[in-house]
């Protein structure tokens, strides 16, 4: 029975993929091994992670100058990585709030070093894009949120500055064309797009390590991570296995050129239902709404069991809203095929055939 799987995260997967990275648990290259159970210094693994690096550049546009690394800790060790690596003792740091994920980074970084809230959106419980604002020339980054996984709002244009741009990319990356050498940093968690979760994707213009005047942890230095290969501490081999599976179905499929336009089909789709039915609204301002997560909540959340009970019987999952926010929430992360999310709208006329 299919199910249609909205999860905001860990997302989707595409099949092929999960079929392979099933078969790899229990031989994994021919080795009659298990992916789990062989060295992460073997070659066969060596082969893993290497493909995985030149995947990233070749998807994301980036040349030579920048050095990819797959690491633990997820997108909220970064958080503090990011001004740890950039961050120089003496400098300050420039941060944009959109939502809870970008909030959580201007923490960590206050606790690193001197950092600016440049602009936000709070006052508006994040429903829009702050644009327009001005940019200090001295400052040493600005860091900013692609996509707000929890509000549903995505940037549509990259700020200009005068100083490397940060982007934390973890729910909308290679879901759209973008050419990586805009940006001094890149990192994303895999669990939305990329793979499974476990791994962090970091992308870093490799002149801008080394600078901070910092005597650094190892741990936390890139410097070390790139030296090895991610290979300072032991990978998390599984996620970055699926990571490349996941890669490869992409470039197969016609590449991040081809992905963006059905993702925008995806959301034409559903933003077209939304805006059409008297019974939903949606809750972001239209030029920001983001094709990777759709929230939308009822003019009568009194009938939000009844609508409940409709998509659960459509087999559709994991479109409850967050608690921040209410209502709905469908992701449309690059494996949901557009069946999916039109099996939704098509839950949701129901719906209003009923009720309105």
């Amino acid at each position: 029975m299919k199910v249609h799987n909205f999860s905001a995260g860990p997302g989707i997967l595409p099949q092929e993929v999960l079929q392979q990275a099933s078969e790899a648990c229990i031989n994994f290259d021919n080795l009659n091994l298990s992916l789990l159970e062989i060295s992460h210094r073997s070659k066969n693994f060596e082969k893993v992670m290497d493909e995985s690096m030149e995947l990233t550049k070749e998807l994301l546009m980036l040349d030579a100058s920048y050095k990819v690394m797959f690491l633990g800790g997820g997108a909220s060790l970064q958080f503090a990585m990011v001004p740890y690596n950039l961050l120089r003792t003496e400098g300050t740091a420039g941060y944009v709030n959109t939502g809870v994920w970008a909030g959580k980074a201007i923490k960590e970084a206050k606790n690193v070093d001197k950092t600016k809230v440049l602009a936000t959106s709070e006052d508006s419980n994040f429903s829009y894009i702050p644009k327009g604002f001005p940019v200090p020339k001295d400052l040493d980054y600005l860091h900013i949120t692609s996509n707000n996984t929890i509000y549903g709002t995505q940037m549509k244009k990259w700020p200009v500055a005068p100083m490397p741009i940060v982007c934390d990319m973890s729910s909308d990356i290679l879901s759209r064309k973008v050419d990586g050498k805009q940006f001094g940093l890149i990192y994303a968690g895999a669990q939305k797009n990329m793979g499974a979760a476990g791994t962090t994707m970091i992308a870093v213009k490799e002149e801008l390590l080394g600078k901070t005047g910092r005597t650094m942890l190892s741990m936390m230095d890139y410097r070390q991570h790139i030296k090895a290969g991610s290979m300072y501490n032991t990978p998390p081999v599984f996620p970055i296995y699926v990571s490349l599976l996941t890669m490869r179905w992409l470039k197969k499929n016609g590449g991040v050129e081809w992905i963006e336009k059905v993702n925008q089909q995806k959301a034409a789709c559903i933003y077209t239902e939304i805006d059409r039915n008297s019974l939903f609204k949606g809750t972001c301002e239209k030029e920001d709404r983001s094709n990777m997560n759709v929230c939308f909540v009822m003019h009568k959340p009194e009938l939000e069991p009844e609508f409940d009970k409709l998509w659960k019987e459509a087999n559709i999952s994991g479109i409850r809203g967050h608690r921040d926010v209410g209502g709905y929430r469908a992701s449309l992360y690059n494996a949901l095929p557009l069946e999916s999310v039109q099996v939704l709208a098509d839950v949701m006329q129901a719906f209003e055939k009923k009720f309105a």
